[in-house]
């Protein structure tokens, strides 16, 4: 009997992807094991494998389908034994299609067959639709979201009476029709898709990644739901560098060079440890205190950005944390992480001192409760023993959950921070 090979789910929040590629061809024989596909999540891209072994009867979704949802059958195995061409025939023809871009006006033939005629010229009033129901094209749908009319109060100038973007043109914005479940009592409203404004100049029109929608809508629910408090210190670096290059002396022979992020990583783990209380993730009516510091590290790689973990970055030596972090960051870049090595963290920190940046705000990461932004490190005036001398100093803001995390506590969090950063022996102790 043949066997549907599914769209799996490769994390426990993805719930389509794109089949970047297929790794094997109709007719091919396959065995639990082999790979048969890589397949793009919003963060990543994975090897899938096979669980049952037989030929590849059919394949159902070609490569660079996007939007193809968990579950969706996309190919075909034939049992050792059985007719290829039937089991093909046979599945394929009920299995469920792969979920596609929608495009611009085309509607197929059968469904305009099917569809209803147009009210004569003389009828009064339209038949009232709800907007599911309402035949209107893709752009015609978006544009009416964006400019909140209800289509079901339009009367459609297409074929079959189908609404076109001419319809919504002077279309008097309306309140939007009310959704099939009603939000939770306190939910915060959706954000509402703007649309597109040109004002004529030349552009070109750049299609969102998966990674880059998830981005957007993660980091928007954050400013809109989570209280961030911001917390700012300036810290001497120039004990740290002295022993950074210190132990690169020692490390050279072992092929590792610490970066000064690499020890920031750990200065932040070991704080988070010392000061439990930031330590912690809000949950509604409870909170979650962790007993290790797991450093998500914002990495930026093309089309977006993730933040690999550094796993008990308290307890770690800074050798092994570098290497680590250098594996991590490669390949991030490459689209290779596993889902466990990017979801998760009890806290995150976020470097643009490359780039110059003295200073900035970073935005919570949830379910996280905090962040570190680190800014450039350069010369500065600065008052030491009472007297004005030239130091080397870095500004770092940590951004808070003030829900979970008092100003009182991500203060002591953040002296912790300085002093160990300031006096980096005792973090390495």
């Amino acid at each position: 009997m043949s066997k549907k090979i599914q769209m799996p789910a490769l994390s426990p929040t993805m719930e389509e992807g794109t089949l970047a590629k297929w790794l094997v061809k109709e007719g091919d024989t396959v065995s639990s094991g082999d790979l048969l596909a890589e397949i793009e999540t919003d963060k990543a891209t994975m090897e899938f494998e096979a669980v049952d072994e037989g030929k590849i009867a059919k394949i159902l979704v070609s490569e660079g389908s996007e939007g193809v949802k968990v579950g969706t059958v996309i190919a075909i195995i034939a049992e050792e034994g059985e007719d290829v061409a039937e089991a093909a025939a046979g599945d394929s023809a009920s299995a469920p299609k792969a979920a596609a871009t929608p495009k611009a006006d085309p509607v197929p033939a059968k469904a305009e067959a099917a569809a209803p005629a147009p009210a004569a010229k003389g009828d009064a009033t339209p038949v009232p639709q709800s907007d599911d129901r309402v035949k209107a094209s893709p752009l015609a749908r978006r544009l009416a979201e964006a400019k909140g009319v209800d289509l079901a109060s339009l009367t459609g100038s297409g074929p079959n009476g189908r609404i076109v973007k001419a319809d919504l043109e002077g279309a008097a914005a309306a309140a939007p029709a009310p959704s099939k479940a009603a939000a939770a009592p306190g939910a915060p409203a959706p954000a509402v898709a703007q649309a597109a404004q040109d004002f004529g100049i030349p552009h070109e029109v750049v299609k969102l990644s998966g990674m880059r929608k998830t981005i957007a809508r993660r980091l928007t629910e954050s400013k809109q739901q989570v209280p961030h408090i911001y917390l700012t210190v300036d810290i001497r670096l120039d004990k740290l560098l002295k022993l950074r290059g210190e132990l690169n002396a020692g490390l050279a022979s072992r092929n590792v060079k610490l970066s000064v992020n690499d020890l920031l990583i750990k200065a932040l783990g070991v704080a988070l440890i010392q000061v439990p209380e930031c330590n912690v993730q809000f949950a509604g009516d409870q909170m979650l205190q962790f007993q290790r510091a797991d450093i998500s590290v914002a990495v930026s790689i093309p089309g977006g950005l993730i933040t690999p973990i550094v796993t008990a970055a308290d307890s770690k030596g800074v050798a092994a944390i570098s290497t680590e972090m250098k594996d991590l960051a490669t390949r991030a870049k490459d689209g290779k992480l596993k889902p466990e090595e990017y979801q998760g963290g009890t806290a995150s920190l976020s470097n643009m001192g490359m780039f110059g940046i003295k200073q900035f705000d970073a935005v919570i990461n949830p379910p996280q409760a905090m962040i570190m932004a680190i800014g450039a490190g350069d010369k500065r005036p600065f008052v030491i023993d009472d007297s004005l001398q030239i130091a080397t100093v870095m500004s770092a803001t940590g951004s808070f959950d003030h829900r979970a995390i008092d100003g009182a506590d991500g203060a002591r969090l953040m002296q912790l921070f300085r002093e160990l950063i300031e006096n980096p022996l005792g973090m390495l102790a």
